[in-house]
């Protein structure tokens, strides 16, 4: 009879653990790899036993989660130089990367509102250190006093981008090309106002191309925006969040129509993970953790992975300029 009673309790305890959890017990995902860019790491993703691989997320508010649960969410698992108490989409990295069975030590340095520039002149005693991995995130509109103008973002972009590769001259320097706003396109006033919304995106990962061009430390472009508009265009977003959002939508943008919800701060971190690991995002499957932290439908946390693994796969056919 005991061992009757002890067998039911095992199976019941299996059954109330997260088919995630178990399948990250056993071994991590053994999905194909995304297609990796012209310039993707030397060394290739980091993956099973080994030393931590340390990365720096160098940003702002779109960094740090704002205006979203991602700001604080699991902030113990990170180092936020600033002493911010942040968890951000550097936090999500963290996450992923732990149940793919990857070893990252995962800090960031992100300030609401600067751009590239800031951190260079005034963050630069905090970050100036030899780091395996950067993620380097500019200002929305790339230049505050001159929205859209990749002057700024170009050299500043550079500027950094030589000082990490002289700390460590295989370090994996990434840029990241971020979303349209569509407070400054469905509001007058701005470059891109009464433009499509996937005009701004497009524009940024522009900028981003020409800054890649011209500092060969930088290895690749993060196309979230992209990602963005692809996610409008498959239907899965709503384009715009001023009429309201479309039954069986979800909203990309948090309640200002400028930052990122969580589904938009997700799709970000599922873009760093999978262009910085290699590994194929839908590997983290329906019952990654995070997406289930954060409240997100089964078939929605899905529909962010293949996305994101969408994106990018097209990276690889796209010549470097």
């Amino acid at each position: 009879m005991t061992a009757r009673v002890l067998m039911i309790a095992l199976a019941l305890a299996l059954a109330a653990t997260p088919a995630a959890a178990q399948k990250t017990a056993a071994s991590p995902p053994a999905a194909p790899p995304v297609a990796p860019s012209t310039a993707g790491p030397a060394t290739g993703p980091a993956l099973g036993p080994g030393p931590a691989r340390s990365i720096l997320f160098v940003g702002n508010s779109f960094t740090f989660g704002a205006l979203s649960p991602v700001r604080r969410y699991r902030a113990d698992t990170v180092t936020d130089l600033n002493k911010n108490g942040i968890g951000g989409v550097p936090a999500l990295f963290k996450r992923f990367t732990d149940q793919a069975g990857l070893s990252y030590v995962v800090s960031l340095e992100a300030v609401s509102g600067m751009g590239l520039d800031y951190h260079f002149t005034q963050k630069r005693p905090l970050i100036d250190k030899a780091w395996d991995v950067v993620i380097l995130q500019d200002f929305s509109t790339l230049d505050r006093a001159k929205p859209g103008d990749p002057g700024l973002h170009r050299r500043y972009a550079a500027q950094l981008a030589k000082m990490f590769a002289a700390r460590n001259s295989g370090a994996d320097i990434e840029l990241s090309a971020t979303w349209s706003r569509a407070d400054l396109t469905y509001k007058p006033g701005s470059p891109w106002s009464g433009q499509t919304i996937d005009r701004m995106a497009i524009d940024l990962r522009r900028a981003a191309d020409q800054a890649r061009a011209g500092a060969p430390q930088i290895r690749g472009v993060i196309p979230i925006g992209e990602a963005w508009n692809r996610a409008i265009t498959a239907g899965l977003a709503d384009p715009n969040p001023y009429d309201g959002t479309s039954f069986g939508q979800i909203d990309l943008w948090t309640y200002d129509q400028y930052h990122a919800s969580a589904y938009g701060y997700y799709l970000e971190a599922l873009l760093i993970f999978g262009r910085v690991t290699g590994l194929d995002p839908r590997s983290l499957g329906v019952g990654e953790l995070a997406a289930d932290d954060l409240g997100l439908a089964p078939g929605v946390t899905l529909a962010l992975q293949r996305l994101a693994y969408e994106q990018l796969a097209s990276e690889a056919a796209r010549p470097r300029r």
